[in-house]
Order: C-alpha cells, then structure tokens, then sequence
C-alpha cells in the first residue's frame, strides 16, 4: 500500500463513500467496507472501490470451517485484498484458511486478518464466558493459535501491538481504535493516535470517524498521511 492505513467507509449511502474514495484516495492505503454499506448495495459497490484502491473488506467472518473459506473465497472474488475473521474460530478452521490464503496468494496479494478482541471492548466488559484473564492475556493467546495456523495477519488495538511485534516479528498487525487529538472515542475503548499506533508496531491502522466525520475529509486524511510519512512502518520487510 502506499500509505499504511485504511479510511473506514462507515457511511450509508454509496455515493458518499464514493465521493470520499475521489477526495481521499491521493493519501490512503486502502479502504475498509463492512456490513453497513456492503448489505445495502451488494457485490457491485464492493468490485467499485477494488478497482480504485486495495479493498479491506471487514465482516469477521465466523462460523464452520467451510462455510468461512467459502465466504473468503466470494471475498476474493469480488476483488478485496484484505478480508476479516475471527480469531476465536477454533485451529482446524485457522489452518484451512492458511493454505486457502497461500493458494490465493498464487494469483494476487491477499491477507486474512484474524481478530483477536474488539476495540470495543474493556477490561471487566468481556462476554460472561470468556476465561477470567485480562484482554492481553487472551489477545496473546489468541495470537499464538493464529500463528500455529500459518497465518501472520491480527487486528488488536494499538495497545497489544507492542508485545505482539516484540514476540512475533514478522506478523501483520492492523490496529483500529484511532484517534485524533481531541476526537469524541464513540464505542472505542483501547485507542491511540496515528502516529503512536505506527511506533508501538502496528503495520497498518484503520482510522474511520476522524476522517469520515470531518468538515474538510481531504485535509483530514493529508494531515494523517504526513505524519504517517515520516515515521518507521511497523510493518515487518
């Protein structure tokens, strides 16, 4: 990507996330679509935007092990470059998505993102059955069966990039829940600026609200890439 993030398209109708993939596309790495736009206006909006700038299409996808690689094959198909799942999907689904991303990769760049804990979530905000452990501990955990998998794509906060880069090297790691300096956090708990979120070892960041709700989207996402521009990837070489 030629710059290491993804605007979230969080909007609802297809000509405004149009309209800001022509004004911001100069300065982003890629754009993320979910749920909101993709049940409205289907596979067409989604083969649109993947013909402009890599698509990350984020539907964390989980169920049994065939019906996610199926989903992840349609993903593909429809031109995205980057797709969701959940982490916690159990390794015989995590290990047949490993060889389907190598046989895809065969034919162009693509990444499975393996979530591990919302940004959503807090510390004492986990669902009921989850182990009495802190969201680091699962997020580790959880790391590790992705990386037995084969797989090297995660998305965690910017808080567990750190620990994540220092213990796995070479991974992917994308980070949501970023904020800019004075930006209302909305459902986000665990979140972190641009350019501290690059530092602590993200590879990519998703950033959505601070762009997408902005007067001025354009300046927004300039003022993000220069930052971004002068400091070190995350992303491992």
């Amino acid at each position: 990507m030629k710059s290491p993030w993804f605007l979230a398209l969080d909007v609802d109708s297809d000509q405004e996330a149009l309209n800001l993939v022509d004004l911001v596309e100069p300065w982003v790495g890629g754009f993320k679509l979910g749920p909101r736009l993709c049940l409205r206006y289907g596979p067409g909006l989604v083969r649109e935007i993947a013909s402009r700038a890599p698509v990350f299409l984020d539907h964390k996808f989980y169920d049994i092990p065939s019906t996610m690689r199926a989903a992840v094959e349609a993903s593909f198909d429809l031109g995205a470059s980057f797709v969701t799942i959940h982490a916690s999907c159990g390794a015989k689904a995590l290990a047949d998505l490993a060889q389907l991303e190598r046989d895809l990769n065969s034919q162009r760049e693509f990444k499975i993102l393996a979530v591990t804990v919302l940004t959503s979530f807090g510390e004492g905000q986990l669902p009921s059955h989850w182990r009495p452990q802190s969201i680091q501990e699962h997020i580790a955990q959880l790391a590790e069966e992705v990386r037995a998998s084969g797989l090297t794509g995660l998305v965690c906060s910017p808080f567990e990039a750190g620990l994540l880069r220092q213990n796995w090297p070479e991974a992917y790691l994308v980070t949501p829940g970023v904020r800019l300096s004075g930006d209302s956090l909305g459902d986000q708990q665990r979140v972190m600026g641009p350019g501290e979120a690059l530092i602590q070892g993200a590879s990519a960041l998703v950033v959505g609200r601070p762009v997408v709700a902005a007067a001025q989207p354009a300046e927004v996402a300039q003022a993000i890439f220069a930052e971004l521009k002068t400091l070190p990837s995350g992303e491992p070489v």
